[in-house]
């Protein structure tokens, strides 16, 4: 069974790309596992619009702004790796809210067992395909599960106003991924 389908069989939104990559499989997953979104000039632009609401409003606290942490990579929880062919990263929260409204997952056991109402669940996977001795190809998927409808309703027009950004970055990401387990070849 493959990750995705053990940590979220059921889900209303996904959104799946792919890139073929000549590099060695346990290269190409070390580029996985090793990808910071905040290295991405496009992503901290795009997560500087998104959270810039929240920033406002903190503005007006007594924290300042500048003490909160952008969105990243090191807000989701590896929840699996199956050798050099598969990881899973999964996510809990009310991701329509300015904060988020991120939810503590610690493990896998953790995400499959969260069900909070009115609270969405999200998997990003990486899975690796050998296409030939030297060739992969790489597929990262991301689903989103509400478990009911308050969460379905909320998340409804927000997962249509951030799809655009959203696939335009797991694109980036992918050719992020692809120019460092090249570059791994050529070190």
């Amino acid at each position: 069974m493959c990750l995705k389908e053990k940590y979220l069989p059921v889900y209303q939104f996904s959104e799946k790309h792919t890139l073929k990559i000549t590099a060695r499989q346990a290269d190409i997953m070390d580029a996985v596992l090793n990808f910071r979104l905040r290295d991405d000039w496009f992503f901290r632009y795009a997560i500087a619009v998104r959270e810039l609401p929240l920033r406002l409003l903190k503005m007006r606290d007594t924290r300042p702004a500048s003490s909160l942490q952008p969105f990243g990579m090191d807000n989701f929880t590896l929840l699996e790796k199956k050798g050099d062919r598969e990881l899973i990263f999964g996510l809990a929260g009310k991701f329509w809210k300015a904060d988020y409204g991120q939810r503590v997952i610690t493990n896998g056991a953790d995400f499959i067992a969260f069900s909070e109402a009115g609270t969405a669940k999200l998997v990003l996977s990486f899975t690796l395909n050998q296409l030939s001795e030297t060739k992969s190809l790489l597929t990262t998927e991301t689903r989103v599960f509400c478990p009911d409808k308050d969460a379905l309703r909320s998340f409804t027009p927000y997962w249509y106003l951030i799809r655009p950004v959203s696939g335009l970055i797991r694109r980036r990401i992918l050719t992020t991924i692809r120019r460092n387990a090249v570059r791994h070849i050529s070190d």
